[in-house]
């Protein structure tokens, strides 16, 4: 443009100047009134939308709150009264079946109608014995008295699973012997705890060293069945045994403190009250073991106690060896053979 106005006579460059700048002002001021018209329109819009939609907002703050859920609030009421860790865990498989029997109703929403249905349903249908039945049943009042806060009534004429009268598997002395001798090492100085001093499988699984008075021969059992502590009895035949057993302990946990780990989880909040008695000697599991667990989190690595199946598959193993068709488990060490044996 500037090429052709330069080119022109003076006084038609000036009429096509002038035109040309009328042309731009005129294209500049339409361009801004689109623009201040397309502003005004988005903010008439957004006017128009706020106008509309009501944004409902909380009288007070607790409506904001978090609820926790159903499952949460059950775990939480069981270790507030100090329910075992087990029990947690059966109560909440019990409370989960009855909520899936019922197509995911809330148990709010139910009553002794579904109660009566479910436990029907478990004796009939599913065959369950008297204890099975029971054990559900008491999850559900649990759930309904102290998480939902609501007393269940009279349950009608519930079908009860008929509780039967069975015999208990007994080894004999020589039938021990046989399986003891099918077992080697630790696994064969837990079973030998468990028939000679009467321990339960977790009780033998869950002992400190600080548990065992090899002076007085005696062995305390802590946070036993029904969370009663107790005494009983250290053989004689098993003090030079367990004793060496510990040395090897010790070496392993020593060797983990030197590595920067050897520390064990404590019960409650003892960990917090004293810090360094996870690393003591006297607070190690008797049973550790073999590899070391890492926490996912903090990095931490320590040991924990043997777990029960491993011991359980020993066992069954050796029974079968022994060659005795008896349905005999870790139990039977305990009960009845060590009542009999006294």
């Amino acid at each position: 443009m500037k090429l052709k106005i330069l080119q022109t006579k003076p006084k038609k460059a000036c009429i096509l100047l002038h035109y040309y700048i009328t042309i731009l002002f005129k294209e500049k001021a339409i361009s801004y009134h689109f623009r201040r018209w397309g502003n005004t329109m988005q903010e008439s819009r957004s006017v128009t939308i706020r106008s509309n939609v009501s944004i409902k907002r909380p009288s007070n703050t607790s409506e904001t709150d978090h609820k926790p859920k159903l499952m949460d609030r059950l775990r939480d009421a069981l270790c507030s009264r100090h329910y075992s860790r087990r029990t947690e865990q059966t109560y909440c498989h019990w409370v989960k079946r009855f909520i899936f029997f019922h197509k995911v109703r809330h148990p709010a929403e139910m009553a002794e109608p579904e109660i009566n249905d479910f436990l029907t349903h478990l004796a009939v249908k599913e065959k369950v014995s008297a204890s099975t039945q029971n054990q559900a049943l008491t999850a559900l009042l649990f759930l309904y008295r102290h998480v939902i806060g609501r007393e269940v009534g009279d349950l009608g004429k519930v079908i009860r699973a008929r509780k039967l009268t069975r015999l208990p598997v007994i080894m004999t002395r020589d039938e021990v012997k046989a399986v003891l001798s099918n077992l080697s090492e630790d696994k064969w100085l837990m079973a030998s705890l468990m028939y000679g001093a009467g321990l339960r499988l977790m009780e033998c699984l869950r002992l400190r060293v600080q548990d065992i008075d090899f002076s007085r021969n005696e062995i305390l059992v802590r946070d036993g069945k029904g969370a009663k502590d107790r005494i009983t009895m250290l053989p004689e035949l098993l003090k030079k045994p367990l004793q060496d057993h510990l040395r090897q302990v010790k070496a392993i946990h020593d060797k983990d403190l030197a590595e920067g780990w050897g520390r064990v989880q404590m019960p409650d909040a003892l960990d917090r009250k004293y810090p360094n008695a996870p690393a003591d000697w006297r607070w190690q599991w008797v049973f550790p073991q073999e590899n070391r667990w890492k926490n996912t989190k903090t990095t931490e690595e320590g040991r924990h106690h043997m777990d029960e199946s491993i011991m359980q598959r020993t066992v069954k193993e050796a029974v079968t060896l022994s060659g005795i068709t008896k349905r005999a488990s870790c139990h039977t060490f305990r009960h009845p053979s060590f009542g009999i044996r006294l």
